[in-house]
């Protein structure tokens, strides 16, 4: 629409920027998303663990009674509530799982679960968790085949059961969201991957670009010039059926916008011809607009995460503890704290400071403090930042 001012000129505003306006204030207020690690403990040795998790739990995790106090305060918000997603290690570790489902479903605190795919993971702990109420479920497959995928896992015949585990999901009627973290081993997969989800009707596609933490500290992470050739492709991708979304790479919605608006962006290299060309070639020609949300969420805005023993972070990759539940409010921590406060408002340095995209995108905090001990600095990963620093 466009709203004409008391001058000679008009505005032009787009509905899409209205509703990100309406998302910042409210992601000033409260998050969108709270991750809380339930427990260490995993029967997986994924080498990129962010977690670094461990056979067996922390002796000081949070207890039941812990875990409803911040439910409790999510509940004391207006609506719409934070979403609670469940994680860890692996959260079916945790005997009071249920439990702290049915804690939050009567708090009217919506829950998602991203649980390993293991043993514990059963089509009878699945009509469970529906019965008490788990709509979504998300699991990983960071491979197009097992030689990828189960090298990954650290698990031999993983990959396999990857694939029986998301048919039972769909089965069981759950919301299904497959996580992908791309790789230096695996960008060459990325539309046989897809290919994957589209044949077996998954929901959502969440693509992880790996951020150098955890276990993961040692694993090649994708380039700046793969990652925009990536985003190209990934908005590609979103037309198939299935809903696109990116984790630490939030250049994705500055590349979708670039596109939706008709901008010319940076340039792609052969890797997002090649991924192209065999995404149509595995899929044919696309079935539907494209579906990348553009909700600018990034670690502190928008996301909060909650560690295994309470400790609270911008996200799951940004190891600075920023408070601990034992001691301080979980939405005061998310509100007041100064880095969570500068990351709000795009405060960042170099680059990503001066980037007309910085509201959008913002770059990875994580990723910037992986790489220079500040998390408000710029986010190497991006080809913008990348081609000022190669000038300079």
């Amino acid at each position: 629409m466009t709203i004409t001012t008391s001058g000679a000129h008009s505005v032009e505003i787009h509905a899409g920027d209205h509703r990100r306006d309406v998302l910042q204030r409210r992601f000033n207020d409260r998050p969108l998303l709270v991750f809380w690690e339930m427990t260490k403990a995993c029967d997986l040795a994924c080498f990129h663990c962010r977690a670094d998790a461990q056979r067996e739990p922390n002796s000081d995790e949070l207890t039941t009674d812990e875990g409803h106090r911040m439910i409790d305060e999510l509940a004391d918000l207006s609506s719409p509530r934070p979403i609670l997603i469940l994680t860890g290690g692996d959260c079916l570790k945790r005997p009071d799982l249920l439990e702290i489902i049915d804690y939050a479903k009567s708090a009217s605190v919506p829950v998602a679960l991203a649980p390993s795919v293991t043993p514990l993971l059963t089509p009878e702990r699945m009509r469970e968790l529906r019965q008490h109420g788990i709509k979504t479920v998300s699991i990983s497959l960071d491979g197009m085949d097992a030689d990828t995928h189960d090298a990954v896992r650290g698990v031999a015949g993983h990959f396999d059961a990857t694939l029986v585990t998301l048919r039972e999901l769909k089965d069981a009627g759950f919301t299904v969201q497959i996580n992908t973290t791309v790789m230096a081993r695996n960008v060459e997969q990325m539309a046989d991957i897809a290919a994957i989800l589209h044949a077996h009707h998954i929901d959502i596609w969440e693509v992880f670009f790996l951020i150098s933490t955890g276990r993961g500290i040692d694993v090649n992470a994708s380039t700046p010039q793969q990652n925009e050739d990536l985003c190209h492709f990934l908005v590609d991708a979103s037309r198939y059926g299935f809903t696109v979304r990116s984790v630490e790479g939030p250049f994705l919605r500055r590349v979708n916008q670039q596109r939706h608006e008709g901008v010319e962006g940076l340039p792609t290299s052969d890797l997002y011809a090649r991924l192209h060309s065999r995404l149509e070639e595995v899929l044919g020609q696309p079935t539907h607009d494209v579906c990348a949300p553009s909700a600018a969420t990034r670690d502190g805005n928008g996301i909060v995460f909650v560690g295994a023993t309470g400790d609270v972070y911008p996200s799951g990759f940004l190891p600075l503890p920023l408070g601990n539940l034992r001691s301080a409010s979980l939405i005061d921590i998310y509100r007041d704290t100064p880095l969570m406060r500068a990351i709000r408002d795009a405060a960042f340095l170099g680059v990503c400071g001066s980037c007309s995209h910085r509201q959008l995108c913002g770059g990875s905090r994580s990723r910037a403090f992986a790489t220079s001990g500040d998390p408000l600095e710029s986010d190497p990963a991006c080809l913008l930042v990348d081609c000022v620093n190669e000038r300079h």
